[in-house]
């Protein structure tokens, strides 16, 4: 590895690998000040995967999980029924996107992204303040994704949905859930990533 520069006054200095450069026993880090002053850093791998490959990743303080449901109406009344990446839906299927967050902590400021399918096209997309098992949040409908802001959550677990209209046939990947404390970032989390497949 070639010297690295440090900037005059401060002795920050960045290091950059390209993927040529990594290897697995780099995943291992051991960090020595050699100073009496105190130092802060930050280490961050990042790599590339399909959206519907990637794993939920809940074992944490904050945590959020994704399903969806195909709205089926009945003798009886609305049924919600769990969509599977198995489960074909049809062109004009209303679907429930539920949201399960569980916090171990009450925070501040938390961002929401829910990812959804280009197959899909969300029925509410009025931006606007809404109350919800509990929780108070903002709402706002964006190309990709529905971001969701909530100025506080106290500990515990919520549940919320959504509903949005299957519209073009095909595979799509559905995207994921990704939940951070936007003043805190370590406090975050993703849901797994799955596939939906929308037939004419």
């Amino acid at each position: 590895m070639k010297a690295v520069e440090k900037e005059a006054g401060t002795g920050y200095f960045k290091i950059t690998m390209n993927a040529p450069e990594v290897y697995k026993e780099l995943a291992t880090v051991t960090v020595k000040n050699k100073s009496d002053v105190t130092g802060y850093g930050a280490l961050y791998w990042q790599y590339f995967e399909d959206l519907d490959k990637i794993k939920v990743d809940d074992d944490l303080p904050l945590s959020v999980k994704k399903k969806l449901f195909k709205k089926v109406m009945t003798d009886s009344g609305e049924k919600l029924d769990e969509i599977t990446a198995q489960d074909p839906l049809k062109i004009g299927d209303l679907i429930t996107v539920r949201l399960i967050i569980k916090t171990n902590a009450d925070m501040d400021f938390v961002h929401l992204k829910d990812m959804r399918a280009s197959g899909f096209e969300p029925v509410d997309v009025i931006s606007k303040y809404k109350w919800q098992d509990g929780l108070g949040y903002y709402q706002s409908t964006k190309d990709i994704a529905t971001h969701f802001f909530f100025d506080q959550m106290n500990k515990g677990t919520y549940v919320f949905e959504y509903d949005v209209r299957a519209n073009n046939a095909g595979h799509f990947s559905n995207g994921i859930t990704q939940i951070e404390c936007m003043y805190a970032p370590e406090f975050s989390s993703h849901s797994e990533g799955m596939r939906v497949k929308i037939e004419k």
